[in-house]
């Protein structure tokens, strides 16, 4: 029988060196991330949520799910598979294809990228969103893809941020499009500088004094709740903590780390949840209380209870869809630089269109069906 070790959520050295071998890969990794993206979001991004979006915004939705789905499935393989990554489920097990809100805690900039691991084992990779904030939508070709994929951007004030979100909920409400919308009621990534202000803000309100979460923000999960209520299944409550340090971005590319990421899973029911503003505040904070707990188990345990409700990844259906992946990006790069002259007239009006598009965050609205 394994037994967990005691954890410390500071330690700031890596699992891994940073060997020139491991960079090399990395590089690899990221070029190969990159230009597939490129490629999927001229060559299907482009077709199927912006040319087709005008005769049906659902079936536009379902193959662009399909599409990003496979290039979104990229990135488990990279973690789990190249990096060695354990992801340990824990919790509940959820059913796959319920239309969800997800709520989880901010530990590090690449907690969402984590999301990715749970939602290819229930089949929705390709129908997962994100509220994040705007200046993620400035990032060269992935900023892109968000857009496409409809992730909302919000400037973290909620007077500007207020009629967007509602504008964008309120096309997410038909119940033939699986969704998952993941919330971070956190508003950033937690830093030991952001408890200390979160615990004096809490100290002055006669809040509770969390230790390893920050003060949830309640209007935009209760802005979600309003617009979708009607239409959703469940909200997927997921604490996420890390082996042995919080990985970054690039921490993740050049596999350093983490060793393992654990994910504990509970499913609220909807009717389960207030209704009003207040009682839904009370109920978001008592959530994070729980988180807070959760978490200092954890870091004394070694991990969350319950483990083991999820399997691994099959390397096979990695290897499928990486090659049918590659496969398609060599196809596009193939008519992109090496066939007529029109194409890369389209190449390059795409380019312009999405980058307008995803700065104005415009969309074509259906005109015929939704």
């Amino acid at each position: 029988m394994e037994v967990s070790r005691p954890l410390n959520p500071n330690d700031v050295s890596k699992r891994h060196a940073l060997t020139p071998l491991r960079l090399l890969r990395g590089l690899i990794c990221l070029l190969v991330l990159l230009s597939t993206a490129f490629m999927m979001l001229v060559f299907c991004g482009f077709l199927t949520a912006v040319v087709f979006r005008p005769f049906s915004r659902h079936y536009s939705r379902t193959v662009t799910s399909f599409f990003f789905g496979a290039w979104l499935a990229l990135w488990p393989f990279l973690f789990e598979k190249i990096n060695k990554t354990k992801v340990v489920f824990s919790g509940e097990t959820v059913p796959k294809g319920e239309r969800v809100l997800l709520i989880a805690n901010h530990r590090t900039e690449v907690d969402w990228m984590y999301l990715w691991d749970l939602a290819l084992r229930k089949g929705c990779l390709g129908c997962i969103k994100y509220i994040l904030k705007s200046s993620l939508m400035k990032l060269p070709v992935f900023g892109w893809g968000f857009h496409i994929m409809e992730f909302i951007p919000v400037e973290r004030k909620w007077e500007i941020d207020e009629p967007l979100m509602h504008q964008m909920l309120s096309t997410f409400r038909d119940p033939r499009d699986p969704l998952w919308l993941a919330v971070f009621p956190e508003g950033t990534d937690f830093t030991e500088q952001k408890c200390i202000r979160s615990q004096k803000y809490a100290a002055e309100k006669g809040l509770p004094i969390l230790k390893n979460v920050l003060l949830p923000k309640t209007k935009g999960f209760c802005a979600c709740l309003e617009d979708l209520r009607g239409s959703l299944d469940a909200v997927y409550d997921l604490t996420i903590g890390y082996k042995h340090q919080c990985p970054s971005f690039l921490d993740n590319v050049f596999g350093v780390d983490p060793s393992e990421v654990h994910m504990h899973v509970r499913r609220i029911p909807l009717n389960n949840i207030p209704t009003s503003e207040n009682e839904v505040t009370t109920w978001l904070m008592d959530t994070f209380i729980l988180k807070d707990q959760l978490l200092s188990n954890f870091y004394s345990q070694g991990g969350f209870p319950h483990q083991g409700t999820e399997g691994t990844l099959s390397t096979m259906k990695c290897l499928v869809n990486f090659v049918a992946v590659i496969g398609l990006t060599g196809i596009f790069t193939f008519f992109a630089l090496f066939s007529s002259i029109w194409f890369k007239i389209y190449v390059s009006l795409v380019c312009v269109y999405l980058a307008s598009a995803t700065y104005f965050n415009l969309r074509p609205s259906p005109i015929l069906s939704s």
